[in-house]
């Protein structure tokens, strides 16, 4: 009794992997998931040799100083810039007129710049340090500065800037 009751144990052993086998069905196609695609900024579609970086157009801003050239700001300077230097709000057309202004810059440097990335808009901070004669005489000024640059239309323009004179 107990060689028949092996065998068919055994039989069935063997045949139930191929019964299985038999009796799947392949298995379903996974179900795609959707892919979300994200815009890229329009900074990084712009090529870097179309337009200077905002760093390069902060030491354009210093030269203009010194040169007293006030096309380069009306280039530089969105239509709505606005201006704040300690407690006193400039408008875009009032920081053109001062360049001509009565205080004369000999010589312009900036200092420690920082550049903050955010695509499209780079605000750079650092101090700009500035030499030259007004109506009461010699000066040498140290300003912190924080300046917001916006890709427009394919070029970096300058649309707020705030100024802060360091005390001596």
């Amino acid at each position: 009794m107990r060689c028949p009751s092996t065998a068919f144990i055994l039989v069935c052993l063997c045949s139930a992997p191929v019964l299985g086998q038999a009796s799947r069905t392949p298995p379903p196609k996974p179900t795609p998931v959707p892919t979300i695609v994200r815009p890229t900024p329009q900074a990084a579609t712009v090529p870097p040799t179309q337009t200077l970086s905002p760093i390069k157009l902060e030491d354009q801003w210093t030269a203009a100083l010194v040169k007293r050239d006030s096309r380069t700001f009306d280039r530089l300077l969105a239509p709505n810039f606005v201006y704040t230097e300690d407690a006193a709000v400039m408008t875009r057309s009032d920081v053109i007129k001062s360049v001509t202004g009565s205080d004369r810059v000999e010589w312009a440097r900036n200092e420690g710049m920082k550049v903050h990335d955010f695509g499209d808009v780079h605000v750079i901070t650092g101090v700009l340090h500035l030499r030259g004669r007004g109506k009461d005489g010699p000066f040498n000024r140290r300003y912190q500065f924080t300046d917001t640059w916006q890709l427009r239309n394919g070029r970096w323009q300058i649309i707020a800037a705030q100024d802060y004179l360091i005390p001596k």
